[in-house]
């Protein structure tokens, strides 16, 4: 009975000290420099806001252009609200491009 119950204690002493082992490891790799890693993320950002920008031109373009067949259309049938429809719309346009414009400007991008 005694060699049975060594054993286990053995096993039981072994296991704890894996286990600590690990836990101190785990430990280890989480308090990793965290600057590191916002570094590498500011990176990557600021490698797509380019991408972003000219997403966000095009789409302004597109917005233009549906806004223009649409005042087209309004101007045709002869609706009085014409030229509200065209200012809204083309204040959308500029809103996309002046955004895309300061943010560029202001992160120094």
């Amino acid at each position: 009975m005694k060699m049975c119950q060594r054993k286990f204690v053995g096993g039981a002493l072994k296991a704890g000290v894996l286990c600590t082992l690990l836990f101190t490891q785990i430990q280890q790799a989480g308090a990793q420099d965290g600057n590191a890693g916002i570094q590498q993320a500011n990176t990557q950002v600021r490698g797509y806001f380019e991408s972003g920008t000219e997403l966000m031109y095009a789409i302004g373009a597109i917005v233009g252009l549906i806004g223009a067949v649409k005042v087209y259309q309004k101007w045709n049938s002869g609706d009085q609200d014409t030229s509200k429809v065209a200012a809204a719309w083309f204040g959308s346009c500029i809103f996309l491009v002046v955004v895309a414009t300061i943010i560029k400007s202001f992160f120094g991008i």
